[in-house]
């Protein structure tokens, strides 16, 4: 979600190592119990999405990440198409986007704790109570927070083993043994498996609801984009890499899904306790019900471990946003590890609101919902700018030179956006499968939210002052703001952006 970096070194990146890479960066198995409630359905909902979404957006960033190195990632891409208006925008939506994410994540750490009780009907109690998830939250994020104040060593460090450990590790187990109790268990799978089942119950529109926070699934490879001119001939090798990677996410995330609805009937899927019940249940079969306790343990490490790591990544990014001019000073102070002490700061204080979400709802469920679709459509807003861009690039700067050209780029992005739209709309029905109180409540919480996340970036946005741009800012200028001077004889080049833009 952060600026992404490229490697410094000369040494070129493999497809194989863009593959790893991808995966790790896009994969969470917190997902996995919304779509084991489709079954077979769920195989329709990840192939859409990876065909109208996963493919276009991996496409579309790759092309202008390469095309615009420049410091400033999406921020500095929608500007140079429609102006850091809508640049700081997305950039916001990036930033703001997590807020919501982390209850989200951190309940699936909360719970995986719980589970690490033997007694799975003292776990599930313990996993469904508010006070404790809301406390776990609120603690355990506040700890990261700290933890990520003192600089990116620490977090990169853990990154990599986090990602092993808690998410492809844990994959794996439920996809293997998932599969061998479908085939020499002996018990009939809890799902219909038939040519029929393969296409989703259309006549009830709340049914596909869910299936939009496949499209948060998704999100993230755009982040690793950037890596593409470290390969050797990366026009023929990245669309292999991509494609590659895509497939891997896809399938992870499908035969994890189907390893879970093999065994947790349907009436019993909960968003977040099923993949733990799911564990308990196959280590049950196989006479190892001590492995429930490692793979919760397992889990929550890498859910722990991953929230630091996506702490610091937007903050980065928004700091160098903000001292180029579209923040007060005071938001731009850094503690002496060089980090955005005061952004993470505020950060951390609207997540510690939101939070409380968990007590006033009805449900743990359905806070992890309504916290879940919150982050799916600020994310959104994000990505239609980006698609939107990717089009508007291409024909207002045409002889930018473009070392990843994207084949057929208007189908690609126009297919992306329409994606993005129809999963924006969608986010806001009530699901049928949760209950979450009052479903007209439900939508007025997330419309009003919706507004105030996208209103504040703007509002400051037209609030901006000379004045808050960092003297020792060394965002470049825009490509437009280069060809202004250069048309000016006489005048001198701008040496940053200039906010008033």
């Amino acid at each position: 979600m952060g600026e992404a970096k490229g490697q410094s070194s000369g040494s070129q990146m493999s497809i194989a190592t863009i593959v790893v890479m991808n995966i790790t960066a896009v994969v969470s198995l917190r997902f996995l119990p919304s779509e084991a409630e489709y079954g077979l359905g769920a195989i329709f909902y990840f192939a859409l999405a990876a065909v109208v979404f996963l493919v276009p957006m991996s496409l579309v960033a790759a092309e202008l990440a390469t095309t615009y190195p420049e410091k400033g990632g999406v921020f500095r891409w929608v500007s140079e198409a429609y102006g850091p208006r809508w640049g700081f925008l997305a950039m916001s939506m990036l930033w703001i986007e997590v807020i919501p994410y982390f209850p989200t994540v951190l309940t699936f750490g909360a719970v995986s704790i719980a589970f690490m009780d033997p007694h799975i009907s003292m776990a599930e109690t313990i996993a469904a109570n508010k006070w404790y998830i809301t406390g776990f939250v609120l603690v355990v994020y506040w700890l990261s927070v700290l933890i990520a104040l003192r600089g990116v060593g620490i977090f990169a460090r853990v990154s990599k083993w986090c990602g092993i450990v808690g998410t492809i590790i844990p994959a794996g187990v439920v996809v293997i043994l998932g599969f061998a109790y479908l085939f020499f268990s002996g018990k009939p799978p809890l799902i219909e498996l038939s040519w029929g089942a393969l296409l989703p119950d259309f006549t009830n529109f709340g049914n596909v609801v869910l299936a939009a926070s496949i499209f948060l699934a998704y999100a993230g490879m755009e982040m690793n984009a950037v890596h593409v001119k470290d390969m050797d001939n990366p026009t023929k090798k990245y669309p292999i890499a991509i494609t590659i990677a895509s497939l891997g996410t896809v399938a992870i995330f499908l035969l994890s899904t189907l390893g879970i609805a093999f065994i947790v009937p349907k009436q019993d899927i909960n968003l977040t306790q099923s993949l733990l019940l799911a564990y308990d249940l196959l280590f049950r079969w196989i006479d190892a019900d001590w492995l429930g306790s490692v793979l919760a343990v397992m889990l929550a490490f890498g859910v722990l471990g991953g929230v630091v790591t996506w702490i610091a990544g937007p903050n980065t990014g928004m700091l160098a946003v903000a001292k180029a001019g579209y923040l007060p000073r005071w938001f731009q102070k850094t503690n002496r590890f060089g980090m955005g002490s005061r952004l993470m700061i505020v950060q951390a204080v609207i997540v510690s609101i939101l939070s409380i979400t968990f007590v006033i709802m009805p449900s743990v469920q359905a806070a992890f919902q309504i916290l879940s679709q919150l982050t799916v459509i600020l994310y959104l807003v994000m990505y239609m700018l980006m698609f939107a861009s990717g089009i508007r690039l291409r024909q207002t700067q045409p002889a930018r030179p473009r070392p990843y050209r994207v084949p057929a780029m208007y189908l690609w992005a126009a297919l992306g956006f329409l994606g993005s739209l129809l999963a924006f709309a969608l986010s806001f029905v009530p699901p049928v499968q949760i209950s979450i109180g009052s479903p007209e409540s439900y939508v007025m919480y997330l419309v009003v939210l919706v507004v105030i996340f996208v209103a504040i970036p703007l509002i400051i946005f037209a609030m901006r002052k000379p004045e808050w741009r960092d003297p020792d800012s060394d965002f470049e200028p825009f490509t437009w703001e280069k060809e202004k001077a250069q048309s000016q004889p006489g005048a001198q080049k701008p040496a940053a952006t200039d906010p008033q833009s």
